[in-house]
């Protein structure tokens, strides 16, 4: 009867184990260990024991059995997002901020639908956005500033119908602003910093009737600003200096009582809004710490 009770306890815990090591996909983890090789894991500030359970690794979120949050920001990752980033097809945060991966944007991130967040600033990314968006249905957060991206905004991020926040600044990214951007109509923050974007903008940016940044500054842009920002009630950061705007007048109308920094290259309306009573601007103050995540 004891060896009957012993040899029943040592089934249960080998089937507790099992189930454990089997909690993801084969797929998923064979994609992970990938991914763990190809970024130089070993050299990671937070490395995975690739010999104990998923569940376990650092940055690894796990639900119903599958991979749903990549979260390694400030980890020391470095080196190339291997082929493969599919197979973890429930991913919905993936964040890569603030590490040293380089290599040409991996296109076939933008293929994992189930995506809300891509946070991949802070890194050595080039090459190009990728063109096409159909699949992005439930993207909230798009977020790869100071990179090395090159080429322009394409037309296609307009189907980013979900999308709450864009943030592209310090890149090299050219031509004109897509009009498709005014159908982002949830956008929040829409972050175009140090960039080589020029030309008039043909956007009717008041149809981003939640805008709360319009961050635009040292671009080339010129003409006048869209007179339809004058109905952004909900702005509450502004910073358009060092393009070459003809006219601003636009923002004369501007009734925001959320505005908190304003700066541009018309000393007047610095002036005018300067009763804000704000001293330095958002990019000295936080552009680059994680406040949020």
């Amino acid at each position: 009867m004891k060896n009957t009770f012993k040899s029943l306890t040592v089934l249960f815990v080998l089937a507790c184990n099992f189930t454990a090591i089997a909690q993801i996909p084969k797929s998923e983890k064979q994609y992970l260990i990938k991914f763990h090789k190809s970024t130089l894991g070993e050299n990671w500030q937070n490395p995975w024991n690739l010999n104990e359970d998923p569940t376990t690794w650092y940055g690894v979120q796990i639900e119903n059995n599958h991979v749903v949050g990549l979260k390694l920001y400030r980890n020391n990752l470095k080196g190339k997002i291997p082929a493969g980033i599919t197979a973890l097809t429930n991913l919905e945060t993936l964040n890569l901020a603030f590490n040293a991966l380089e290599g040409n944007l991996p296109q076939e991130i933008f293929k994992v639908g189930t995506l809300k967040t891509i946070r991949l600033e802070m890194n050595k990314f080039n090459g190009s956005l990728p063109a096409d968006y159909t699949k992005m249905h439930n993207l909230e957060e798009l977020s790869m500033f100071n990179n090395l991206l090159e080429g322009e905004i394409p037309a296609g991020i307009g189907n980013l119908q979900n999308l709450k926040i864009l943030n592209l600044s310090s890149n090299y990214l050219e031509g004109h602003l897509p009009k498709s951007i005014e159908k982002l109509s949830k956008l929040e923050q829409l972050e175009l910093f140090g960039n080589k974007l020029a030309g008039t903008i043909d956007v009717e940016l008041g149809k981003l009737m939640n805008l709360k940044e319009l961050i635009l500054s040292y671009n080339k842009f010129e003409g006048d600003l869209p007179s339809s920002v004058a109905s952004l009630n909900n702005l509450e950061f502004i910073q358009l200096q060092g393009n070459d705007f003809r006219s601003l007048n636009s923002l004369m109308q501007l009734q925001s009582q959320k505005l908190a920094v304003f700066d541009s290259d018309d000393e007047f309306l610095n002036m005018k809004f300067s009763k804000v009573g704000v001293s330095e601007t958002r990019l000295v103050d936080t552009k680059f710490e994680d406040v949020k995540h």
